[in-house]
């Protein structure tokens, strides 16, 4: 039996605008009224991508642009929208044993039935670096310095003397100032030391945006906070922004990297108590940090009262998880060519790009804590321009279980729970305190960290005790399994009409099928391919006025495409199998004006939002091997787009989406991540029910219990999923 896996967008009813003819909310290729609009030709050629736009005008000249055949392995993915479930009333088969080609049909209803409105249902390489740059971009003192940077006064302060160099942050570089005026006190701490950290920052680096550094603000609003240091002055000096702060003591690197590379138990269950205790003070004010890991986790001055007190630095890349205005919680995003953080520890959402919240932070800290108990993490030890990819790919694969098999449980409880966080979920602090109390001996005043802030959680919050957390109700995980590769179908509500299907067909035979269909009245609505056997949906609610097709052993061959730009055909659905070879189908009668398509290696997300830019929206998808194949189109019928893209099941994205007002509108998926196209259509639809499933074989069987409830298929894709 195959697997299956399905999930339900529930929609009202639009209280007004019914379906016109045969306007199809999925495919959204109306009659065209063949608009003639100047062509940028952009026929870009760069590293394994290749781009190429049409228009309606300048035909000639897009024409003789063409030298000849480009030989890139481009899949373009017909483009998707989520339907609700449907049964199917066809009178075909159903699934068969092995790759034996399959049809099924729906034929039209004579009853009038529009499928009903149930309620909702809760429903390119840009990760390898951190952003900013941690060594680039920086100003280096040093090497800039002038006479007046010798001394420094600042905001008040007493005249420092600029000496060693402590460190460089994410901004700005740290300096030893020595008070040379102002008091003859010997104090270690406080306004008035001896010695303090000069954080400088140049007026032009990228934490400045025309006047003082962000992270200035941040301070400002955490002033006070547990386990953040106090900023005693600040101010402009000549070229620079200067900080005066406590001078600190080591970082957890320092301890961990003077200790031959390890650290106790004991110290580390300490670490998890305080730092918990850190970011619950930090969270309450409503920032997250960012860029949680060991070098960001200081100790105490030594010899001072606080040499074991444990403190956070580095506020740079702090970011807002509650809205200033309205105290809620920022809105959700994903932005795949945006990272913040640093690779090893951050976060799978912040590689993704996701919205920074505070599961975000409670993550980094997880594999802090077990890279501090272990000495390394499973993804260390990659390189080149993919790092970023690679990482997360590994972070997603990689099981709590897998990651702390050398640790003590109360890890892997912690990092089992902070990676199922959802998004604006409000992480229980004193539960996760409260799982490494067994570890650390029983009397504060001996334990190799401070944790007096962590006690002060437990008694705010209190303790769950083993009773009360058997009293809590079983929970969704965000992250729900283990990386696998599945049929990926969605399928929208429609009034009722004929659809029909066909699965594991081979090259030969696909002209049978399409040709049979045609007869029928019948246009291809989407592709896709598994194991280099085809699937095909056709069906009669396109709108769509003629069709032609290729077959091609290059992905998205250019130089065919373009001959039909000028017939006025244009893509309207694409696939792409493991060989390389493509499925392009072209149509007339969509509603598009201009059209571009990219070919990349890895996912483009940087060129779609310079096209969405330039009002053109994403209209097909599919995948060859690897490689990326994204077409786009102007003047299409939505208001608003936004991407989902994963190494499992973006589950929670997509929902999240829905319950925003976006629809599945494309998907494309390779063995290693799926993405997801949302959209707003400009016209709502009578009923915005969609459903995803997700099946180990081709769900003939599901497609016909769909039909059966009005649910058609949009979109279907083979790839990376979760099992």
């Amino acid at each position: 039996m195959p697997v299956v896996h399905g999930e339900v967008r529930r929609g009202r009813r639009a209280k007004q605008q019914p379906l016109q003819n045969d306007d199809d909310k999925n495919t959204y290729h109306i009659n065209n009224n063949q608009n003639q609009e100047n062509n940028n030709n952009n026929n870009n050629n760069q590293e394994n991508a290749a781009i190429a736009t049409r228009t309606r005008r300048r035909r000639a000249e897009v024409a003789a642009a063409v030298v000849g055949p480009v030989d890139v392995k481009i899949v373009a993915a017909p483009k998707v929208e989520e339907a609700p479930e449907v049964k199917e009333s066809g009178e075909k088969k159903q699934v068969s044993e092995g790759n034996k080609e399959e049809l099924g049909e729906k034929e039209m209803d004579d009853h009038e039935s529009g499928g009903k409105s149930p309620s909702k249902a809760n429903g390119d390489d840009e990760l390898s670096a951190p952003l900013p740059e941690k060594e680039n971009g920086v100003y280096e003192i040093e090497e800039r310095k002038n006479e007046s940077m010798n001394s420094v006064q600042v905001g008040g302060s007493p005249m420092y003397k600029t000496e060693k160099k402590l460190g460089k942050g994410g901004f700005g570089q740290v300096y030893v100032g020595r008070r040379i005026t102002g008091g003859s006190s010997n104090e270690r701490t406080g306004p008035g030391a001896i010695e303090v950290a000069l954080k400088f920052e140049h007026r032009n680096s990228k934490g400045c945006n025309y006047g003082p550094p962000y992270e200035w603000q941040v301070y400002n609003t955490l002033g006070g906070s547990h386990g953040v240091p106090r900023v005693h002055y600040k101010g402009r000096q000549g070229d620079y922004y200067v900080m005066v702060m406590d001078i600190l003591g080591p970082s957890l690197w320092d301890v961990w990297n003077n200790n031959s590379h390890t650290m106790s138990v004991e110290m580390v269950a300490c670490i998890a108590i305080e730092a918990i205790s850190i970011l619950e003070k930090m969270h309450s004010r409503g920032y997250v940090h960012g860029d949680v890991k060991p070098e960001n986790f200081l100790l105490g001055s030594p010899g001072t009262p606080d040499e074991k007190k444990l403190y956070l630095v580095d506020l740079g890349l702090a970011t807002r998880w509650r809205d200033v205005t309205t105290g809620l919680h920022v809105d959700y995003d994903q932005r795949p060519d945006v990272f913040r953080g640093t690779v090893r520890y951050a976060s799978v959402h912040a590689h993704l790009g996701r919205t920074g919240s505070r599961r975000d932070d409670l993550e980094s800290l997880a594999y802090t804590l077990v890279f501090l108990l272990r000495g390394r993490l499973p993804w260390q030890g990659y390189q080149g321009e993919n790092k970023g990819f690679l990482v997360c790919k590994k972070k997603m694969g990689t099981s709590p279980e897998a990651l702390c098999c050398f640790c003590p449980q109360p890890f892997k409880t912690f990092v089992d729970f902070v990676v199922n966080l959802k998004f604006d979920e409000e992480p229980n602090y004193a539960k996760y305190i409260s799982l490494f109390d067994g570890i650390v001996g029983p009397n504060p005043n001996i334990r190799p960290i401070n944790t007096d802030g962590a006690q002060k959680v437990g008694q705010k919050r209190g303790r769950l005790t083993l009773e009360d957390e058997d009293d809590e109700q079983p929970k969704k995980k965000v992250r729900m399994g283990m990386p696998a590769t599945q049929w990926i179908s969605i399928y929208n509500a429609r009034k009722p009409m004929k659809q029909r299907y066909h699965y594991n067909v081979m090259d030969a035979r696909l002209s049978q099928h399409i040709d049979k269909g045609t007869e029928d009245g019948l246009f291809i609505s989407c592709v896709g391919s598994s194991q280099n056997l085809w699937a095909l949906i056709m069906d009669a609610g396109t709108g769509f006025t003629g069709q032609v097709y290729e077959l091609s052993s290059s992905f998205l061959h250019k130089e065919w495409i373009m001959e039909q730009w000028e017939k006025n055909y244009y893509i309207s659905a694409v696939g792409g199998a493991a060989n390389g070879s493509s499925l392009v189908v072209m149509s007339k009668g969509t509603q598009y004006a201009q059209q571009s398509y990219k070919v990349s290696d890895s996912f483009p997300f940087k060129w779609i939002n310079k096209k969405w830019r330039e009002g053109f929206y994403v209209t097909s998808m599919a995948t060859s091997g690897s490689r990326w194949g994204v077409v786009m189109s102007r003047t299409s019928a939505f208001s608003d787009q936004v991407v989902e893209l994963d190494f499992l099941y973006p589950s929670e994205g997509v929902h999240r989406r829905w319950d925003n007002g976006y629809r599945i509108t494309a998907t494309a998926a390779t063995n290693d991540q799926a993405a997801f196209v949302l959209s707003v259509p400009r016209r709502k639809p009578v009923d915005e029910t969609q459903e995803t499933l997700r099946t180990s074989a081709f769900p003939s069987t599901h497609v016909k219990e769909k039909w059966a409830k009005n649910l058609y298929i949009a979109s279907v894709c083979y790839g990376r999923t979760v099992s």
